[in-house]
Formats: C-alpha cells, structure tokens, sequence
C-alpha cells in the first residue's frame, strides 16, 4: 500500500501523487472499499483508484539511480523502425510497448519512432499521425517520470538525456 504523498506511475495517466486514501462506496451497497485520491503532475484533475485491484496498474517511480542506468544504456540500444500498412496491428504494436509500463520499453518504443521519422524524413514521406500521436505519448510517460525522479522541469529531460548520451538519440 502506498502513503500520502508518495509518487508512483499510474497506468497510462503517468506520475501520480497520492493525495489520499478513502473509503468510497463505489456501488451505493454500503460496503465501503479504499481508494487512493491520485493527483497527476503534469495534468489536471484527480483519480480515484481502488487501492487493491488487479484491473489498475500502479507501481512506485523508479529510482535516481534507475534513470541514469537508463540514459546511459540508450547508445547501446538497437531498434528498429516498426512499419504496417495494417492501422489495427501498427496500435496493437504500440500498445504492447505501454502495456509493460517500463521505462525501458518506451525508451525503445520512442527511439523506434525517431528513427521511423527520420527514414520517412529522408524520403520525403510524413510521419503518421497515428506514429506521432504515440511517440508524444511516450515521451510525456517517459519524460513525466524522469522528470519526477530528477526534480527537473519536464521540458528540460530532453536537454538532459542529450547532455549524457548526445542529440542524434533524441531526433
């Protein structure tokens, strides 16, 4: 179980605080079930997840150290621009890289996607709506994250990754 104001990832909405822990009758039966009050850091509004569900993916935010192990494994990563002409299989792919909620696998699914971009740059050819719309998702996940960890603006990871590893990562 999670404490106030503990930061942890939460599904799909990113780094969380938790503002709360309550009882709430979901169902209006009067059997009353906690739930964790969850205030987003880089959006508005408040969730309200129950504290023991299989159903919601919770998990604490990595570590100082877990993000530096990260930036500094991202030269040695290998990836490979994904491409379908199938709409429905290009998601389904991209969803799979979220569904993990690793840092490591956005990372992947992020570089993946630069390099997507930059092949169809150097043809001439636009990139996806569908490719951009998941890359800016991952990286508010990924970036959302490192940020919370190293007490830096969010607009300011990319400077930061790049001062570590070097631009050609992060175009």
């Amino acid at each position: 179980m999670y404490n106030i104001g503990d930061l942890i990832v939460y599904g799909k909405t990113g780094v969380c605080r938790v503002e709360g822990i309550k009882p709430i009758d979901p169902e209006g039966t009067g059997e009353e079930v906690l739930y964790y009050a969850l205030n987003p850091l880089y959006r508005p509004g408040t969730a309200f997840v129950p504290v023991n569900s299989d159903k919601v993916q919770l998990r604490p935010i990595i570590s100082r150290k877990e993000v530096e192990e990260l930036i500094e494994k991202i030269p040695s990563i290998d990836v490979k621009a994904y491409y379908n002409s199938s709409l429905s299989q290009l998601i389904e792919h991209y969803e799979k890289s979220f569904s993990s909620h690793s840092c490591l696998d956005l990372i992947k699914l992020t570089m993946s996607l630069y390099e997507k971009r930059r092949n169809l740059e150097e043809q001439n050819r636009k990139f996806g709506v569908v490719d951009g719309r998941f890359m800016k998702k991952a990286e508010e996940l990924l970036f959302g994250e490192f940020a919370a960890v190293l007490e830096i603006p969010i607009e300011d990871v990319p400077d930061y990754i790049a001062s570590r590893v070097g631009d050609e990562y992060l175009e």
